[in-house]
């Protein structure tokens, strides 16, 4: 089994930033891709940002140039930076690890979710 543990969410006003980070723990061979989603009150999971594991990022267009995604394999951490964030931001943050296991089969884990608010 394959944990995924959150953290760095809350609530922020309007231009302010948060960080959030993602680790990774359990029977792990490697990780693939690594991505956040995020889910508001009454709307259909999106996917925010995803990276390989060689590094290259995709975004969905309403973060480009405000958010950031990274990931450290050594720890197998993914991480986001998130700047100028806006009213339109809030939602639970999900973040998902598509791992390779010692059964030599890939299976897709998700995290608990954290809480980004932005209000003033």
């Amino acid at each position: 089994q394959v944990q995924l543990v959150e953290s760095g969410g809350g609530l922020v006003q309007p231009g302010g930033s948060l960080r959030l980070s993602c680790a990774a723990s359990g029977r792990i061979i490697r990780i693939n891709d690594m991505g956040w989603y995020r889910q508001a009150p009454g709307k259909q999971r999106e996917l925010v940002a995803s990276i390989t594991s060689s590094g290259t990022t995709n975004y969905a267009d309403s973060v480009k140039g405000r958010f950031t995604i990274s990931r450290d394999n050594a720890k197998n951490t993914v991480f986001l930076q998130m700047n100028s964030l806006k009213p339109e931001d809030t939602a639970v943050y999900f973040c998902n690890a598509r791992v390779l296991e010692p059964t030599l089969t890939f299976r897709t884990y998700w995290g608990q979710g954290t809480q980004v608010t932005v209000s003033s």
